[in-house]
């Protein structure tokens, strides 16, 4: 089995099925529509130290996607660091759905003692529906809680919103943060500033971001989530954490197994172990592995898993998908080397 050091863009042979050996595309079905989507197309790959997954949402353009590419380059040719315990504990995840549908959500996440809950999916106009969600997970729960606004407020909207929140029963004694209740870093550090009581999270301005410190040089958070894949690997993301130097949740990007298993390395190889949105395989109805990394317990355990052939047969994409792919996956590919970086390190 492989281990690259340091590799760099010159590295790279001219074609990635030089790299890796074998290449699936396949469509997964979800138990429910999450992030705008009911069904999730993704990339596994074979390299010389094991399986890894290439999964960019299908909207995002090549200089974004390329950085999931270095996260793919990584899984495929290195160990993932040492880790610091041998499982990783959960969030359970409940996407913008009714209120109705929060019990049988949660039932998919057995033993899981923190709840992130999506809101705003309309900005302000979605929060009456928002507060009627997350007060099924305060009575149907006793486990703390997270929201996750995806950056849809501005500054007076979003201090709106967490008041109404905190009007709650139990909310404000149980909450651990919002995420990324703005999207921009200033105006993230202009919420701090103005509500009381309720912790800020970033997500999106640190992995969709040329400078993902800056939250931090701006005191724009006070705990930061950070993913494998957009922030281009696991030891990227290492930096990241060790550079910001404020708390940490590691979360998924709603990869299948594969995927998965990069970012509970992450979150083993870190001194924090704030509850992991890693359980995201719940949110399947199908996987590329027998047994998903589904969590029990709470908790997933760490280490790589291997897909099924026959899974990656019967969830193969269709033909016209699967080569829209592979021309990502060339267009990424040329785009790494153009660099001159270290791609692993």
């Amino acid at each position: 089995m492989a281990t690259v050091l340091c590799m760099d863009a010159r590295d790279l042979p001219h074609d990635p099925s030089e790299l890796f050996s074998e290449m699936h595309v396949v469509t997964l079905p979800m138990v429910t529509r999450f992030r705008g989507i009911t069904e999730r197309e993704l990339m596994v790959v074979k390299g010389p130290a094991g399986w890894a997954e290439f999964s960019p949402f299908v909207e995002y353009q090549v200089d974004e996607a390329s950085r999931w590419l270095r996260a793919t380059v990584e899984a495929a040719t290195t160990e993932f660091p040492t880790p610091v315990r041998d499982t990783v504990r959960i969030n359970a995840t409940v996407p913008a759905c009714p209120a109705h549908e929060v019990g049988g959500i949660l039932g998919r996440f057995p033993g899981a003692e923190v709840v992130k809950v999506k809101i705003a999916a309309r900005g302000l106009a979605s929060v009456e529906e928002d507060l009627e969600r997350v007060s099924a997970v305060l009575k149907l729960s006793s486990a703390r809680i997270r929201l996750d606004a995806n950056g849809a407020y501005s500054v007076s909207e979003a201090a709106n919103a967490m008041r109404r929140f905190s009007d709650l029963p139990g909310f404000v004694e149980r909450a651990e943060y919002i995420e990324q209740p703005c999207a921009r870093v200033e105006d993230l550090a202009a919420v701090r500033e103005q509500v009381e009581g309720v912790r800020i999270a970033a997500d999106e301005s640190i992995r969709k971001t040329e400078d993902p410190l800056r939250v931090a040089q701006l005191g724009a958070a006070d705990h930061i989530v950070v993913k494998v894949q957009p922030l281009g690997g696991v030891r990227a993301a290492i930096r990241v954490v060790k550079e910001c130097g404020l708390p940490a949740t590691v979360s998924s990007a709603l990869e299948s197994s594969v995927g998965l298993s990069a970012g509970v390395a992450l979150a083993a190889s870190l001194e924090d172990e704030s509850a992991a949105g890693l359980g995201t395989a719940a949110l399947l109805s199908a996987d590329v592995v027998t047994n998903p990394l589904r969590a029990h317990g709470g908790v997933l355990p760490v280490g790589r898993v291997e897909p099924s052939q026959n899974l990656l047969e019967k969830y193969r994409a269709q033909p016209a998908r699967a080569e829209w792919w592979v021309r990502r996956l060339h267009a990424c590919w040329a785009r790494l080397l153009e660099g001159r970086e270290c791609l692993v390190s």
